[in-house]
């Protein structure tokens, strides 16, 4: 009878501990150096927008929602990079890619959307025009990895940010961008007035790598302004791009002189003007820019941007010397020297004169019709054309003559004419060239004006 009171007393403290080992929390688990087990993610639904139109420069949005606090990532057919998404909310994923040229996607294309959170992953797969989601992934197990211990974060440093030249800044281009720099960061790159905070992904260690297309409507002039930024830590350290977009970008030149090489002028004060043609490639560095006349340093009392320069000065009569110096954005030189003499102004009789009375030269003008008023000697006939050379996205390299008319100066020698740009473009540049013609004389004269941005 004892026997079997033992027993009992015994079986019953033995079911009373297994219970207590059963009920154990998972802290207890971490405490004993045991891993919790990881609940399986989830994908909801993985989609694109629009689902109707897939030409290059167009815009999609790629969305995954499911189980918050992972990583998500699409590959779709005809595409050849995988997107990574940025979880914009709680379980949100989402990704901005512009369709270019070497893509080949329909509205069959299949979208593959794989989210993976601490160590284990699902999948969700579906034709990207269908526009509909999962809600029965398929889950592929991966082992738990235990996280190391936190070392000191090293100092954020970036050795090299550079991108590799196209040929063309045109809708549908990509262009590639690389970071090299502090391992396990988080990378962006700012494009001024395209694109902001677009993702560069870690291929390998410490080197980042992200791919823009150029949308229809993008603006890239020559100044453009691309920066790189790495994050980690509570750090941030950036860097900005030296380089040229374009493969075959030249250093700028100096151009439309005025007055010309070895012109003699009689009218005072005399402005002195050129401008910066980079041909669509490397800008000019605007602090570097130095003008002398006569060996006189003028740049302090001179309008200098990226496009042109301008100096008025009344000066005596003689000869000129200007030098112009400088350097591009990539610390190339830029040096044009060039003379000029100023002498008292000749009878009509024996001279020809051309004179423009606005607009002024390198000046701005506003959309719309382009007014030119000048004077010559009464009666005489002024030749005009007109060119127009734009260097942005989807009129890269336009170089095109846009009017040719010839004109009477009336009995006091005024003349005028208005020319029409067929599609004002911010930054367009109009050369405008001049002859007039009297009798056995003639002259000849050049102004330029930029379109308003």
């Amino acid at each position: 009878m004892n026997t079997n009171k033992h027993r009992l007393y015994a079986l019953s403290l033995s079911t009373i501990l297994l219970g207590a080992m059963i009920t154990v929390s998972p802290a207890a688990f971490a405490k004993k150096g045991v891993s919790a087990p990881v609940p399986a993610p989830q994908i909801d639904t993985a989609y694109a927008t629009p689902i109707n139109q897939f030409t290059p420069g167009t815009d999609l949005t790629f969305t995954v929602e499911g189980s918050p606090n992972g990583k998500a990532s699409v590959r779709v057919t005809g595409i050849r990079r995988v997107i990574n998404l940025q979880e914009d909310d709680k379980g949100i994923y989402t990704a901005d890619y512009t369709i270019s040229n070497g893509d080949r996607i329909t509205s069959s294309s299949m979208l593959r959307a794989t989210l993976a959170v601490r160590g284990r992953s699902t999948g969700f797969s579906a034709p990207i025009g269908s526009g509909t989601g999962s809600t029965a992934p398929v889950v592929q197990a991966a082992p738990v990895v235990a996280t190391p211990p936190t070392a000191r974060a090293p100092a954020l440093a970036v050795q090299q940010f550079t991108v590799t030249p196209i040929a063309a800044i045109e809708p549908g281009a990509d262009l590639k961008f690389m970071l090299n720099g502090t391992p396990g960061a988080r990378a962006n790159l700012n494009i001024d007035g395209v694109a902001k905070n677009v993702p560069m992904q870690e291929v390998r260690p410490g080197q980042y790598e992200a791919s823009y297309t150029i949308r229809r409507l993008d603006h890239f002039p020559s100044n453009l302004n691309i920066v790189a930024n790495l994050e980690a830590n509570g750090q941030t350290t950036s860097q900005r791009l030296t380089q040229a977009l374009v493969a075959d970008a030249k250093p700028p030149v100096i151009k439309n002189l005025s007055p010309r090489e070895n012109e003699t002028v009689t009218t005072n004060p005399v402005l002195v003007s050129a401008t910066f043609d980079d041909g669509g490639g490397i800008a000019v560095d605007t602090k570097t820019v130095r003008i002398l006349l006569a060996g006189i340093d003028v740049t302090a009392n001179s309008t200098i941007t990226p496009q042109f320069f301008t100096h008025r000065a009344d000066l005596r009569q003689g000869t000129y010397q200007v030098d112009v110096s400088g350097k591009d954005v990539r610390g190339g030189s830029i040096n044009r020297r060039w003379t000029f003499s100023l002498i008292q102004a000749t009878p009509l009789a024996t001279t020809l004169p051309l004179q423009v009375l606005s607009p002024a030269s390198n000046a701005q003008v506003s959309n719309g019709a382009i007014e030119v008023r000048g004077r010559t000697a009464p009666d005489a006939k002024v030749d005009v054309e007109v060119q127009a050379i734009a260097q942005i996205a989807g009129f890269f390299g336009l170089n095109q003559r846009i009017y040719s008319q010839s004109v009477r100066a009336d009995g006091s020698g005024n003349f005028a004419f208005t020319f029409q740009p067929p599609v004002p473009i911010p930054g367009a540049r109009y050369e405008i060239s001049m002859t007039a013609t009297k009798g056995e004389q003639t002259k000849e004269s050049k102004l330029v004006v930029f379109q308003q941005k």
